[in-house]
């Protein structure tokens, strides 16, 4: 047996993968790291029985995930994580809203344009603000601004038909960037984008521009948090991210409750359902709640941060069992991806910053 694992960008690693090499060693299961920019690349990925390439919203990583992963599934029959079920539609929430839409399950109100008139002529419909628009990738709410009048909404419809905006690059109204602005945060990352460019390499992950399409979802107001629910195998770890102070967005606060108590279990009964319908062998879904209480889904994403759901004190089954003990996701998905049901776990495993 082999698992072969993808580095990072400019060959360095990922710590979340690192955890992957970790439980794999602990269970004496052979390993490689691999890089498609490698001449043996493929040579070394026919050899494997489990391919891994845990890409995220980085367009380089986009863009290498586009072009081997399918081949890797489909012309070669590797099992991968993650598999084309689960990732086909990552980072993009119109493919979501689709999806999920049209199959009945509850996401948010949700109106996507590809016409300018079109969008400008929906917008004369609007009888009530503010609006939510969103870039369809990014994550932490970096692309996720209110507009909370007509003039805002029809500035931005302009703006996305016009020159565009690129990722993490929204240059008018208040993003999370701004709220969330640290300056000992902002020097080091200038420092890093010196040290990049000093090693010749890209220090701009976002470059693929957001062009001739707008997002708008309802705006659910009154919500102090949202309900994060990571579905791996029918095992549901759940924990509430707060809003920022003064603001509506959630993701990226870095304000999470893990109390298993103050979940509402309908979210992880529709998470679990989804998950098990559309087969996804890893998913996150975002809830938020309406006026009356019920239960929505804004987004969903297969990639989340390990170190966080390690704090989750235990996971719920398909019966809505509760299940007591702190579980790195990638232990999960290896024993699902292996059919490895005795795969073991080591103890005080800690993923590398």
């Amino acid at each position: 047996m082999l698992v072969t694992i993808h580095k990072d960008r400019y060959d360095r690693f990922d710590p979340f993968c690192e955890i992957f090499e970790k439980i794999l060693d602990y269970n004496n299961i052979p390993h490689m790291r691999v890089d498609a920019s490698d001449i043996d690349f493929w040579d070394n990925v026919k050899k494997s029985d489990l391919f891994i390439y845990r890409w995220i919203q980085w367009d380089d990583h986009l863009q290498i995930a586009k072009n081997i992963m399918p081949i890797v599934e489909y012309q070669l029959g590797i099992p991968c994580l993650p598999d084309q079920r689960t990732s086909w539609h990552y980072d993009d929430k119109i493919k979501q809203y689709y999806m999920l839409h049209l199959k009945g399950y509850p996401f948010i109100d949700t109106w996507v344009f590809y016409d300018r008139k079109k969008a400008l002529e929906w917008l004369d419909t609007v009888q009530e603000y503010p609006l939510v628009f969103k870039l369809k990738g990014g994550a932490a709410s970096y692309n996720v601004l209110l507009a909370k009048s007509k003039k805002s909404a029809t500035r931005l419809i302009n703006k996305m038909f016009s020159e565009g905006i690129t990722s993490n690059n929204i240059s008018f109204g208040k993003t999370t960037k701004e709220v969330d602005f640290n300056i000992k945060k902002f020097v080091r990352h200038q420092g890093g984008n010196l040290l990049r460019k000093w090693r010749g390499e890209d220090a701009e992950p976002f470059w693929q521009l957001n062009k001739n399409y707008v997002l708008f979802q309802k705006f659910l107001p009154g919500n102090k948090f949202d309900t994060r629910i990571y579905v791996v195998g029918g095992r549901a770890l759940a924990f509430r991210r707060m809003v920022r102070k003064n603001d509506f967005r959630a993701s990226g606060s870095g304000n999470n409750d893990f109390n298993p108590d103050m979940i509402d279990k309908r979210c992880i009964k529709i998470a679990l359902q989804i998950s098990e319908e559309m087969q996804f062998q890893a998913m996150a879904y975002d809830f938020l709640f309406d006026e009356k209480g019920e239960p929505f889904i804004a987004e969903i994403s297969y990639a989340s941060i390990g170190r966080i759901l390690n704090k989750c004190p235990g996971y719920w089954d398909k019966d809505l069992n509760f299940f007591e003990g702190h579980n790195w996701i990638q232990y999960f998905q290896l024993k699902d991806a292996l059919k490895m049901p005795d795969l073991k776990q080591p103890e005080n495993l800690v993923e590398n910053s």
